[in-house]
C-alpha cells in the first residue's frame, strides 16, 4: 500500500501526539478530507498490519487489559561519549521533569567502579547528593526519575537498582507482572533484595544468568536475553555492567525508548525525546522486542528474540523542547485531555475480567465481611473530585443498594457527623494531600469509620492513612484544571461500585460484565472522536468566547457533569459560569435567561431525556442561546438549539465520562481564544494543601 509523502512526518508526529509511544497500539491510518484518522484493528487482524508509535491496548490470556500504569511517569536518560556524563544525565532528567516524579537517581562508571547516587524528592535533592561528583571524569552513565507504583517513594526504592555484586545496574520503566514469583525464586537462591520494587528483580535475574568470571558485552547481552525470556510485562531498560565498561544496553518492550545519535560523537538513550534535544536532533525510535548496544562510537540494534540485526531509520526532530514536553500540543491541558483514553484504560487495567465480569481490587484492604457490613457511605472531596463523588452516588445507590451521602470536605470536617464503625468514608483526591479532605478522613477515622482513598499519587498522606486505596493510574497531571484525573476518578468509582455490588450480592455478573465492557468501550470511543470533536468545538466558539456569563444544565448523571463543565470554564477562562440541575431552572435561574445568556445543556438519550427536552424548550421560549450535547441520530436537537454537538451512543452509566470531554474542550477553546493561561490560571494551585 502506498501512502502520501506526508506519511513519515505523520508517523513521527504520532510518537508525540498519541502521546510519546506510551505502549504500542495496532492502528490503521486513513487519509480522509485532509485529516489522518486512526482506527483500531480487531485482535485477529493485528499481525497482518503495521505498527506506528502510539498507544497500545493489549489483552492478556485471561482477557484482562494489562496495566501499563508506569509508562507515563518515569524518565530514563543514558549517555556514553566524550562529554562528562553527570551533567548530561542531570540535564536530561531536568528535561523530563514535566512527566512528574517522586525520586531520582543516577549511576556512572569511574575507574572501573560503579558510582551510584539516589535521592527522594526533586532533582535538586539529587544534585545535593551528587555534590562534587558533578565534575567526575566519567563518560558512561544512566539516570532515572521515578513515580512510585511498586513500593513507596523512598530512596531505597529509587532507581538505579543493582544486583548482589553491585557491578550490574539498571533503570526501568514499565510493569513486571510476574515479579512476585521471580522474587521468591531468586531469594531462595540467595539473592538479597534492598527495595520493594519490581525493577530490582530484573537486576538479580540478569545476574543469575551472567557467567562467573566472564566479562564483555556479549556475555551481558546473552544474560539479558535469557533473563527477559522469563519476564512477563512491559519494560524499557537501560543496563550497565562494570565488566563491559564502554557499553550501554537498551531494551524495549511495550514502553517507549529512543536513541540519540551525537552530532560528532557519543550516543544517548532516553524514554522521551525532550531529554535528547539539547544534544542532538537525530533519533531512532526502538520498537518492541528490540535490544540496542551503545558505545561512544557506534550502535547496533537487534531483535531480542532472534538476535538478527535490525536496520532502523534515523529521524530528524525539528521541534523545540517545550513542544516535545507537551507532546506537540500547545498546552499541557490539551495534552491531558487527549490522554484520557489511556488514563481510563490504565485505571481499569487488570481490575475487571472482560469474560466473566468479576471485579478485582486486590489492594482494597477490606474483607468481604467488612464490605457486607457497611450500612452507609460518605463520599468526601473538593472541587472536581466532589463532582466525581456526585456521579458515584448514583452508581452506588443503584448497583450496591446502599445509602450514600456526598460532602464537600471543607463542610464535612466541621459539621456534626453521625458516623460509626459501619460507615465507609471514601475520600477522593488527585494529589492525596488536599488539606480539607485529609482533615475530614482523620475525623471520620477517629469516629470509627473505615476509610477508602481514591488517589493518583502513590505514597501520599491520604493513601498512608486510609484502610484501603484505589489508585487512579492517570499519570502526572500538570495543568491546574483537572481533566484526565477526573475521568480516571470516575472510572475507579464505577469499578468500586461493581466490586461492592458483587460483594454485597446486589449486582449480577452479567450486569457487571456489561458495565465493565462499557467502561473499556468508552475509552475507545473517546479516543476515536477526540480530533473531530475538538475541530467541531473550535468552530463554534466565535459566538461564545466573549460572553460574560454561562449556564450549564443537566439531569440525573448529567447534573454533576454540568457542574464540572461550569467549573472548568470559570477556572480557565474567567467567565462567570454556573451549573444547575435542569429541574431547578424554574426555581430561580430561568430569570437570567435572555438572548445574551449562553446555556449548554447535556441531553443524552437516557431515562430522563424527555424531562431534559422540556427544560430545553423552556429556555428556547425565552430566547436563550442553546448549545446542546446529545446522542447521535437525535434529529430534534438541531431544531431547538443554536448549536448541537453529537456524541456516539454508549451505555447510560458511562455517559458522564463521555459527556465530560466536550465540556472540557469547550472551556479550553474559549480560554485560549480569550488569551488566558490555561495551564496556570490566576489565583489557583494544583494541590490545595492549606485550609
Amino acid at each position: 500500500m502506498i501512502f502520501p509523502r506526508e506519511f513519515l512526518l505523520i508517523v513521527v508526529y504520532l510518537s508525540f501526539l498519541l502521546p510519546q509511544g506510551h505502549c504500542v497500539k495496532y492502528i490503521w491510518l486513513n487519509f480522509v478530507r485532509g485529516y489522518y484518522f486512526l482506527h483500531k484493528l480487531s485482535k485477529e487482524k493485528t499481525r497482518l498490519q503495521f505498527k506506528i508509535h502510539g498507544i497500545n491496548i493489549k489483552l492478556s490470556g485471561k482477557n484482562l487489559i494489562l496495566p501499563w500504569e508506569d509508562v507515563y511517569m518515569c524518565g530514563i536518560v543514558g549517555y556514553c561519549g566524550p562529554k562528562k556524563v553527570v551533567p548530561v544525565i542531570l540535564e536530561g532528567l531536568r528535561r523530563l521533569e514535566y512527566r512528574g516524579y517522586d525520586s531520582a537517581g543516577l549511576v556512572y562508571l569511574q575507574d572501573g567502579k560503579i558510582v551510584k547516587h539516589r535521592a527522594n524528592g526533586k532533582l535538586s535533592c539529587l544534585e545535593d547528593v551528587v555534590g562534587d561528583d558533578l565534575v567526575a571524569p566519567s563518560h558512561l552513565g544512566l539516570g532515572h526519575t521515578r513515580w512510585a507504583t511498586h513500593g513507596a517513594p523512598t530512596m531505597e526504592n529509587a532507581h538505579p537498582h543493582s544486583d548482589c555484586t553491585g557491578e550490574l545496574v539498571l533503570v526501568h520503566n514499565g510493569i513486571i507482572e510476574n515479579y512476585h514469583s521471580l522474587r521468591e525464586e531468586l531469594r531462595a537462591k540467595g539473592h538479597v533484595f534492598t527495595s520493594e520494587t519490581d525493577t530490582e528483580v530484573l537486576a538479580h535475574l540478569i545476574e543469575e544468568y551472567l557467567e562467573q568470571d566472564a566479562h564483555g558485552v556479549d556475555v551481558l547481552v546473552r544474560a539479558i536475553k535469557e533473563a527477559l525470556a522469563r519476564v512477563e510485562g512491559s519494560y524499557a531498560l537501560g543496563v550497565m555492567w562494570a565488566k563491559a565498561p564502554e557499553t550501554l544496553i537498551a531494551v524495549r518492550n511495550q514502553s517507549p525508548l529512543v536513541l540519540g545519535i551525537g552530532e560528532e560523537k557519543g550516543m544517548f538513550l532516553a524514554s522521551d525525546t525532550p531529554a535528547l534535544l539539547p544534544y542532538t536532533r537525530k533519533v531512532i525510535f526502538l520498537d518492541d522486542m528490540e535490544i540496542a548496544v551503545l558505545t561512544a562510537d557506534d550502535y547496533q540494534i537487534a531483535s531480542l528474540v532472534s538476535g538478527e540485526p535490525v536496520d532502523k531509520e534515523i529521524t530528524f526532530i525539528d521541534w523545540s523542547a517545550s513542544m516535545a514536553e507537551k507532546g506537540g500540543y500547545k498546552h499541557f491541558m490539551l495534552k491531558e485531555i487527549f490522554e484520557q483514553p489511556q488514563a481510563i484504560t490504565n485505571t481499569v487495567a487488570g481490575r475487571i475480567n472482560l469474560e466473566s465480569g468479576k471485579a478485582n481490587l486486590p489492594n482494597l484492604g477490606f474483607s468481604d465481611e467488612q464490605l457486607r457490613d457497611i450500612d452507609r457511605i460518605f463520599l468526601v472531596a473538593c472541587g472536581t473530585s466532589w463532582h466525581a463523588a456526585m456521579v458515584a452516588k448514583y452508581w452506588l445507590e443503584k448497583y450496591a443498594k446502599i445509602p450514600v451521602q456526598v460532602d464537600i470536605a471543607s463542610e464535612f470536617r466541621y459539621r456534626h457527623l453521625l458516623i460509626d464503625e459501619r460507615v465507609l468514608t471514601i475520600c477522593i483526591s488527585q494529589s492525596g494531600e488536599t488539606a480539607d479532605t485529609l482533615a475530614g478522613i482523620r475525623r471520620a477515622k477517629k469516629m470509627g469509620s473505615k476509610i477508602l482513598t481514591i488517589c493518583n499519587v502513590v505514597g501520599s498522606t491520604m493513601t498512608r492513612e486510609a484502610d484501603g486505596v484505589i489508585y487512579t493510574h492517570a499519570g502526572p497531571e500538570i495543568g491546574v484544571a483537572s481533566t484526565k484525573a477526573f475521568t480516571a476518578q470516575l472510572s475507579a468509582l464505577l469499578l468500586f461500585t461493581v466490586f461492592l455490588g458483587q460483594k454485597r450480592k446486589q449486582l449480577s455478573l452479567e450486569k457487571s460484565l456489561q458495565l465493565g465492557r462499557a467502561l473499556v468501550g468508552v475509552a475507545t470511543v473517546i479516543e476515536e472522536i477526540l480530533p473531530s470533536l475538538q475541530k467541531k468545538i473550535a468552530s463554534l466558539i466565535d459566538d461564545y468566547y466573549d460572553s460574560r456569563d454561562f449556564l450549564f444544565i443537566g439531569r440525573g448523571l448529567s447534573f454533576p457533569i454540568a457542574l464540572e463543565g461550569a467549573l472548568k470554564l470559570k477556572e480557565i477562562s474567567y467567565i462567570h459560569a454556573e451549573g444547575y440541575a435542569s429541574g431547578e431552572l424554574k426555581h430561580g435561574p430561568i430569570a437570567l435567561i435572555d438572548r445574551d445568556m449562553p446555556i449548554l445543556a447535556l441531553v443524552p438519550d437516557d431515562d430522563v431525556y424527555q424531562k431534559s427536552i422540556s427544560n430545553v424548550e423552556e429556555i428556547k421560549a425565552r430566547q436563550g442561546r442553546l448549545i446542546l450535547i446529545g446522542s447521535e441520530g437525535d434529529s430534534q436537537l438541531a431544531n431547538i438549539s443554536d448549536d448541537v454537538i453529537y456524541l456516539p451512543r454508549v451505555d447510560d452509566d458511562v455517559n458522564p465520562i463521555l459527556y465530560t470531554i466536550p465540556a472540557q474542550l469547550l472551556s479550553y477553546e474559549i480560554a485560549t481564544r480569550r488569551g488566558c493561561d490555561v495551564d496556570q490560571p490566576r489565583n489557583l494551585a494544583k494541590s490545595v494543601t492549606v485550609e
